[in-house]
């Protein structure tokens, strides 16, 4: 792994990533709003930025090319299909056999052994349909991203986030496959150790066709000993972190 690009590199998550593969060597390319280039500028000339909106197939493709892996960041924003069009334009653009890793949060579905209350269901269609009619985001078009990538023969991985806090490392997350297994109880991950299991998987083959759910390494549930077995209900709720424009 020598070359990256990241979609979405000017929020924080990206910057994150960004700061995490520069620590490993990686040659960093990244796509973002040209009104958002400004955030970037504590990287200096350490990164290499593709201006423009991140769901353009053309700029898309420009930052991709010749990369080993591609870090996105999926957004939901908008009613314009914006995740669908940034999913797609990496799975057919890049180059082949790049590794391809897309973030999302617990509300998208792998398959059936997801599992959540009955709560959070109605809360996630509720804020759907009020962002649907207001015109600010589709977390419909995030669903539709994610069957794109889980029907794809590349080697994707799509990362499940907790809930996101700021604060110092505490590691990198444990993950279960599922949502709904008991050591996610706690639905927490600090940012930079989500942002830290990204860049970690792009060269982690294990995790090739893997849609993980994370949570804290330093989380009460993790330290509890929960793991597999029967998955209980869990608590989980569609943040801007886990789906928000960068």
């Amino acid at each position: 792994m020598k070359h990256i690009a990241i979609i979405g590199i000017s929020g924080k998550l990206g910057q994150l990533m960004a700061k995490h593969a520069l620590a490993r060597g990686y040659r960093v390319t990244g796509v973002c709003r040209p009104e958002s280039v400004g955030k970037l500028d504590h990287f200096q000339d350490h990164i290499t930025v593709v201006p423009g909106e991140t769901s353009d197939p053309d700029v898309i493709a420009k930052a991709i090319w010749g990369c080993d892996g591609v870090l996105t960041v999926l957004v939901p924003w908008g009613i314009g299909g914006m995740a669908t069009k940034t999913a797609l334009t990496v799975l057919e653009r890049a180059d082949p056999g790049a590794r391809l890793i897309f973030s999302a949060g617990w509300h998208i579905r792998r398959n059936e052994h997801d599992r959540y209350a009955l709560k959070d269901r109605l809360t996630t269609w509720a804020f759907g349909r009020l962002a649907r009619l207001t015109g600010m985001a589709d977390i419909s078009d995030h669903v539709r991203a994610a069957r794109l990538i889980f029907a794809s023969d590349r080697d994707w991985t799509l990362v499940r986030a907790s809930d996101l806090e700021d604060g110092d490392s505490e590691g990198l997350p444990v993950w279960a496959p599922h949502v709904g297994d008991p050591i996610l109880r706690s639905n927490r991950t600090r940012r930079t150790d989500f942002a830290l299991f990204m860049v970690n998987a792009l060269t982690d083959d294990s995790l090739i066709h893997q849609a993980p759910a994370l949570v804290s390494r330093a989380s009460a549930s993790v330290h509890a000993g929960h793991s597999g077995g029967q998955q209980p209900i869990a608590t989980t709720r569609t943040t801007p972190e886990t789906g928000g424009r960068p």
